[in-house]
């Protein structure tokens, strides 16, 4: 019933002569297995989930921005637990006409080079593995994105255990975990990733989402260790921000990524106000599409992050109206980066340990 309503409306706004490319491309891909490669939980400890915010997070303005676009209150929270914000993401992709799952990311924290324990004190935002995994289970659209912080001294016993529990990737966001990519007291648990076929998200470029950050760590460069190790890496957010050594962080990831076939960059957060450009300037490199991966960076999908109004120049004024009028925050997001030129296959690619779960990508 559903396809059937799909295309009687799809006729209809053909014979009315008002369907644009961006339209017409967005209802193949309805047809088609769509994963979102990034989006972000969090949680204050409530109903037993063990995450926290630290207080210096808690005090800065983003804090209250952050609880309003995940659609819940710290009301809510303490009376129905930290495991509502995952109830909410899977309940926002079931009605996404487009986007079928999504991987709900854990985030590990500092861990204190002698003790090997956590810094709840450095750590801003912490997210169990535990939590997540228990969690993402119960919904079939969620998947398990782990977080393992290397320099724990169980970190590769923590990456089997993720294993066990479906993750079909681990992400790290180096300048905030104080992770350097590059430490070669990490290749033996790369090789173990390697082995298990698990990618690593790992964030490239400035961060301006906590309160501070060492953005030194996430110099794409550094991920070439890993790389040389035989791990699937996806560079978060194309490396969009920043520099490194004197040179654009972009244009550093761009000079290696075509050298390995196992190298992908995820294009999450690429049409926030902050990488305006980016995400053209790569689509007008043929080869970098082979490297593409979908996400979102959800939570920050919007105003005033992200709007289709800042894309004016590329996507034209028609685009903008249609795109700003789409309720769903995924549509949305599939929709204006289909206008900025993102083909289908961007959308569908699956690599790591996912392509054995889900349907293969028709392209």
């Amino acid at each position: 019933m559903k396809v059937a309503v799909r295309v009687s409306v799809a006729v209809v706004i053909v014979l009315a002569g008002f369907l644009t490319p961006a339209a017409a491309q967005s209802l193949r891909l309805e047809d088609l297995h769509v994963v979102d490669w990034h989006a972000h939980t969090a949680g204050l400890g409530y109903g037993g989930s063990g995450a926290f915010v630290n207080e210096e997070m808690r005090e800065n303005f983003r804090f209250q921005f952050f609880l309003r676009w995940v659609g819940v209150t710290e009301r809510e929270l303490e009376a129905e637990g930290d495991q509502l914000v995952i109830k909410r993401i899977s309940e926002y992709i079931a009605r996404s006409r487009l986007v079928d799952q999504l991987v709900v990311l854990a985030m590990d924290g500092i861990v204190d080079r002698n003790t090997g324990l956590l810094d709840e004190r450095r750590t801003q935002i912490y997210v169990p593995n535990d939590f997540v995994a228990r969690e993402v289970a119960k919904y079939p659209n969620l998947l398990f994105g782990a977080s393992i912080n290397p320099n724990r001294p169980d970190a590769i016993e923590r990456l089997e255990q993720a294993a066990s529990q479906g993750a079909v990737l681990v992400k790290w966001l180096p300048s905030i975990m104080d992770i350097d990519p590059s430490d070669e007291s990490f290749i033996p648990f790369y090789r173990r990733m390697a082995a298990l076929n698990i990618p690593l998200l790992s964030h490239a470029g400035m961060e301006k989402s906590f309160a501070h950050a060492r953005d030194e760590l996430s110099d794409p460069m550094k991920l070439l260790l890993p790389l040389k190790h035989g791990v699937t890496v996806i560079a978060a957010h194309m490396a969009a921000t920043g520099r490194s050594e004197g040179q654009d962080n972009f244009e550093r990831l761009l000079s290696i990524l075509p050298a390995y076939p196992n190298f992908y960059a995820d294009i999450s957060s690429l049409t926030q106000i902050n990488r305006l450009g980016y995400l053209v300037k790569a689509l007008n490199i043929p080869w970098t599409i082979d490297h593409m991966i979908y996400g979102t960076d959800w939570p920050l999908q919007h105003f005033p992050v992200v709007s289709p109004w800042f894309h004016v120049k590329h996507i034209g004024l028609a685009n903008a109206w249609r795109i700003s009028g789409i309720r769903n925050l995924w549509d949305r997001d599939v929709a204006l980066k289909q206008a900025l030129g993102v083909p289908d296959h961007v959308f569908t690619r699956i690599v790591g340990v996912l392509a054995n779960r889900v349907p293969k990508p028709s392209n």
